[in-house]
């Protein structure tokens, strides 16, 4: 069972990209939604334009470049000793396009949250908006679940459905994820940092009367 407290909590974001996520959810912690702080953004990229946004919230940046490491597992431990310098208790992965190891996850036990475009487990990876399409499918949505080694397969937090149009394009589709997962992820940050919860097998079970309000 998570019994993380507000005052204890302290996030940490990790981008490569735009983050549009990443505003979504500075704007929930101006406003109070998110339980906690955000206290670091770290980018792979020095280029992220996710690192603007961060600074003009006034939210610490560190560049932190993969490929100045010699493997994985040191990329993955540096990035550990830069969120635990900060008093970080949960990471937020916003459109982070690196694969977090072991040594990663072993740090941050069930306290490392991302966002996908689909309803995993179907279409992992990615592009997985044009997988749905290829696919046919005439539902999508957006799903925020917990990270582990193996590729989007974590538990899942919350999800919420979004209709697939038979004149979609990939973009299109996007788009409307994305409005989703700018919703959702702030409100699966807020239900992870209030605790009462816990993971029975691959199940995310919520104590609180809020958690049978679906997506």
């Amino acid at each position: 069972m998570s019994d993380v407290r507000e005052t204890q909590a302290a996030i940490g974001v990790l981008i490569s990209g735009r983050g549009s996520n990443l505003q979504a959810l500075i704007d929930a912690s101006r406003e109070r939604r998110l339980g906690a702080p955000i206290r670091v953004v770290v980018s792979n990229r020095a280029d992220a334009l996710g690192l603007d946004r961060a600074r003009a919230a006034g939210i610490e940046t560190v560049v932190l470049p993969h490929t100045q490491a010699p493997d994985r597992e040191a990329y993955d431990r540096a990035l550990v000793q830069v969120l635990r310098e900060r008093g970080v208790t949960l990471v937020c992965l916003a459109g982070f396009m690196r694969l977090l190891g072991p040594v990663f996850c072993e740090a941050f036990p069930d306290r490392v949250l991302n966002i996908h475009p689909s309803l995993l487990p179907a279409f992992p990876g990615m592009r997985a908006q044009a997988q749905a399409l290829r696919h046919g499918v005439k539902v999508s949505g957006a799903t925020v679940h917990f990270v582990t080694p193996a590729l989007d397969d974590g538990p899942i937090v919350l999800q919420e459905a979004v209709p697939v149009y038979d004149d979609d394009t990939e973009e299109t589709l996007s788009a409307r994820i994305l409005e989703v997962e700018h919703r959702i992820y702030p409100e699966a940050v807020r239900r992870v940092l209030a605790g009462g919860w816990r993971i029975e097998g691959r199940r995310v079970l919520f104590a609180s009367t809020d958690s049978r309000d679906e997506r």
